[in-house]
């Protein structure tokens, strides 16, 4: 069955590298193909190819907190663009305005 019937299909890809180069690469005590597949995972977030949920699915991570834990131990932080610090910022304006009305109109009984 091809990917476009089952999405959940996987891909299996086999890289050859030295012994060596191996341990080198993924440092003592770690799969190294654990190592590559997060270094697959880490710069395809980096270049926008890969959505923080499609690193969850590639790495197998339960939740989004150890996605962004992840990230952010490899220095690759979320994407904060000036539209969603507007965004965040009209909220909260909004949320403080509406607990200080509440608060003012006192108990309601």
């Amino acid at each position: 069955m091809d990917a476009t019937l089952n999405p959940e299909a996987r891909m299996h890809i086999t890289v050859e590298i030295p012994d060596t180069l191996a341990r080198d690469l993924a440092g003592e005590g770690r799969d190294p193909a654990r190592a590559v597949l997060e270094a697959i995972a880490l710069e395809s977030y980096r270049a926008g190819r890969l959505t923080e949920f499609g690193v969850r699915k590639l790495l197998g991570f339960e939740t989004r907190y150890e996605v962004d834990d992840f990230l952010y131990a490899h220095g690759a932080f979320i994407p904060y663009t000036m539209e969603d610090l507007e965004r965040d910022t009209a909220v909260a304006l909004e949320v403080a305005l509406r607990a200080r009305a509440e608060r003012n109109a006192g108990p309601s009984h």
